[in-house]
C-alpha cells in the first residue's frame, strides 16, 4: 500500500503536525488511512479543525492574506480559532494592509485569466490574434 509520512498526511489534511496526536505523529499513513480519514475524520482532527492550533496555510486562508502577508506581519506561530477570531475582530494595521494587497493580487490575477481565456477564444475562432 502507498504511504506517505505523517507531515505529508497531515498537510493534506489541513492541520498542525505538532498538534496531532502521538499515535499519528509516529507512523506512515497510508492513502486508504487518509481517505477514510477524510471521508468519517476521527473526533481528535474534527476537533482539531475547529479549535486549532491551525497550520500556516490555514491561518493565512482564514485571515484573508497570503503566507508572505502573515510572515511580513510577523506572525510566525500556529494560532487557533480563538487567536484568528480576536484578529479580525480588532484588525491591526499590517492586517487591514496586506488584505487589501491580496484582494488586489486576486482582482489582478483574476483579470489576467480572463484575458488570456479570451485570447486563447480568440485564435481557436481563427480571428486576428488581440
Amino acid at each position: 500500500a502507498q504511504t506517505m509520512k505523517p507531515a505529508t498526511a497531515a498537510q493534506k489534511l489541513g492541520v498542525y503536525l505538532p498538534a496531532t496526536p502521538e499515535s499519528f505523529q509516529a507512523e506512515p499513513v497510508s492513502r486508504v488511512q487518509l481517505n477514510q480519514m477524510i471521508a468519517e475524520p476521527p473526533e481528535w482532527l474534527v476537533e482539531l479543525r475547529k479549535t486549532g492550533p491551525h497550520p500556516r496555510p490555514v491561518v493565512a486562508h482564514k485571515l484573508g492574506v497570503s503566507n508572505a502577508g502573515l510572515a511580513r506581519g510577523e506572525v510566525t506561530e500556529p494560532l487557533t480559532t480563538d487567536e484568528i477570531s480576536e484578529l479580525l475582530q480588532k484588525p491591526p494595521a499590517w492586517l487591514v494592509r496586506e488584505r487589501s494587497t491580496h484582494a488586489e493580487v486576486n482582482e489582478e490575477n483574476a483579470r489576467v485569466k480572463a484575458l488570456k481565456a479570451y485570447k486563447r477564444s480568440q485564435r481557436g475562432e481563427g480571428s486576428a490574434r488581440v
